[in-house]
């Protein structure tokens, strides 16, 4: 049974977010960046006791890097590479600092949250291009590949999972470790669950993931292209998994094949389905229980 903060939650979401369709690409925008994401006093609340710092970098190629650092007291070696959601047009390193700063406490790691170009102004390539930017600018600083996790949830969920792929790919060495929260992997949006938990999600419907991908995706470029949903890619020699995604969210189908084919390729994958909880849900830390929870075991 979910928590009552949980159930309170869905309810909130399901009256002030969930619609058939967000309208046309310049309104669907303007709604998700209205919409998603924390308010400042919530990511005041959230982030007590840990130091953050802006940060305005380069990578070794010249790409910049911005986004900042979340750091716990007494920080250990380990990083944190997170990077956030928000359907790829909306959200913040500062929305998601109940997830971000949650993580530096539970892990004792700096957490370095990414500050990620949108769409439609910067529509893909430019997202995954900063995500493999910031992982090359934290290996320029030093710190050994083995040394470095990465985090995300929703679209950030399928930017790590990508860029774990991509490094696998580029022989650069890979990360310890990839955690992914309600991760959409799967922008052509082929998953029975799209159908199938239409009206138990309280966040979307089954029209919402195109609208969102043809805000991100230029003309020419195929949503099931590996580059655009990592499910397509290749899952053999990466690091270990751990996904996690709510039994009602439409995206449920993207997490449990992304698992499937891990296992298949003889991969370790660890998957959380957990019941009565909304997409993204370790964003409502720390008013939902179990959004903390989800962070510690992460």
């Amino acid at each position: 049974m979910p928590s009552l903060a949980a159930r309170v939650a869905n309810v909130v979401i399901r009256v002030g977010m969930r619609r058939r369709h967000w309208g046309p690409p310049h309104r669907l925008v303007r709604r998700a960046r209205l919409l998603m994401g924390t308010q400042p006093w919530w990511q005041a609340l959230a982030s007590r006791g840990v130091r953050i710092t802006p940060v305005a970098g380069v990578a070794p190629d010249g790409t910049r890097v911005r986004g900042e650092w979340l750091e716990p007291p007494a920080p250990g070696a380990g990083v944190v590479l997170y990077i956030h959601g928000g359907g790829f047009v909306a959200c913040s390193a500062a929305t998601h600092r109940p997830i971000t700063a949650g993580l530096a406490r539970a892990t004792g790691c700096r957490v370095f949250s990414l500050e990620y170009r949108l769409a439609p102004e910067h529509p893909f390539p430019a997202a995954p291009d900063d995500a493999l930017a910031a992982w090359r600018w934290l290996r320029a600083q030093g710190i050994p590949a083995d040394r470095i996790a990465l985090g995300g949830e929703s679209a950030g969920g399928n930017l790590v999972l990508g860029l774990a792929q991509r490094l696998r790919d580029l022989g650069e060495g890979l990360p310890a470790a990839v955690v992914a929260f309600s991760a959409w992997t799967d922008l052509a949006a082929t998953g029975a669950s799209r159908y199938g938990n239409d009206g138990r999600d309280a966040m979307f419907r089954p029209d919402n993931a195109p609208d969102f991908a043809a805000c991100y995706l230029p003309a020419g470029v195929a949503a099931a292209a590996p580059r655009v949903s990592p499910l397509y890619g290749r899952w053999h020699g990466l690091p270990p998994l751990h996904l996690e995604v709510g039994a009602e969210e439409l995206l449920l189908d993207d997490s449990v094949r992304v698992h499937e084919a891990v296992r298949t390729a003889g991969g370790d994958s660890t998957l959380v389905v957990r019941p009565g909880l909304p997409h993204a849900w370790p964003i409502l830390a720390p008013f939902v229980p179990e959004a903390a929870q989800s962070l510690r075991e992460a």
